[in-house]
């Protein structure tokens, strides 16, 4: 039979065994996750082939659609097919739904579309997703996606809100021309929900380095600016490519999952091109 002193010795001594076999492993992955920032950001992507079209140019551009994360090109999300897709000119409004091809990536569904340029305009396209529920966020995102092409020259209409027309919660509206940008020009947008600025909102601005782009920090991953008093944020773009917007805010009604009600993260997305200057 163990004395006391010799049975507290045994059992410290299996004690500190267990601890560096089964302990310390599960304080080291707490650390991680307590101390570590949440790096991947979600952000809806329409991403043309052309941002501007010139005569030379051809007059059809492909338009890619996703939803991943893009500084580090993935993983990739399941994304349904959108509620919406379209393009608005002038006053005019197009569906492009029907130009909707389904593409799996990673075993994801991604879609590709396309659209034909018929005169001298700039071309709005937007998206409306269809809601995607993340567990690990306890939540449904929604992203309403727009991206500016100009074609022929036009220049005009760049800077319209378009959320009426479209049928859109919410958008970015440019106040910086949002094509034809070199790296290093500072854009500027206003965020706007129900046709009024929204102030103080949170606006993430990611690159798309497609997981061949080195960050010092995973915080540097995701850069974080927000709105003033009028709506407007900024920020310089440091690297030529395209740049991604996401205003942030909650939707006005919640979602069901399993029968309970969910938050639903709103977000306003514009995306942008920047160019090397030569």
């Amino acid at each position: 039979m163990l004395s006391r002193v010799r049975a507290t010795k045994f059992f410290n001594k299996e004690f500190l065994v267990m601890k560096k076999f089964f302990l310390a492993p599960l304080l080291s992955l707490f650390i991680i996750t307590a101390v570590s920032p949440v790096s991947w950001a979600h952000f809806a992507m329409i991403i043309p082939s052309n941002d501007v079209v010139g005569k030379d140019d051809k007059k059809e551009i492909g338009l890619l659609i996703q939803f991943t994360h893009p500084f580090e090109g993935g993983p990739q999300m399941q994304m349904d097919r959108p509620e919406k897709f379209g393009v608005v000119e002038g006053d005019s409004v197009k569906s492009l739904l029907e130009t909707l091809k389904e593409k799996k990536v990673d075993g994801k569904s991604t879609w590709e579309g396309s659209f034909k340029i018929t005169k001298p305009a700039d071309y709005v396209f937007f998206l409306v997703p269809t809601p995607y529920w993340e567990p690990a966020e306890d939540k449904f995102i929604l992203h309403v996606t727009k991206v500016i092409v100009d074609a022929l020259g036009a220049e005009e209409g760049w800077d319209k809100p378009i959320a009426k027309e479209a049928g859109l919660p919410a958008e970015i509206v440019p106040l910086t021309r949002p094509y034809s940008l070199y790296a290093g020009n500072i854009f500027t947008g206003r965020v706007q929900r129900d046709g009024k600025p929204v102030p103080d909102c949170e606006v993430e601005v990611e690159f798309w380095g497609k997981g061949k782009t080195k960050a010092p920090t995973d915080s540097h991953m995701c850069q974080v600016v927000k709105t003033n008093e009028n709506g407007c944020f900024s920020f310089a773009m440091p690297k030529a490519g395209w740049w991604g917007f996401a205003a942030l805010m909650d939707a006005d009604k919640p979602m069901k999952s399993d029968g309970k009600d969910k938050k639903v993260e709103l977000g306003a997305v514009l995306w942008v091109h920047a160019y090397p200057m030569e």
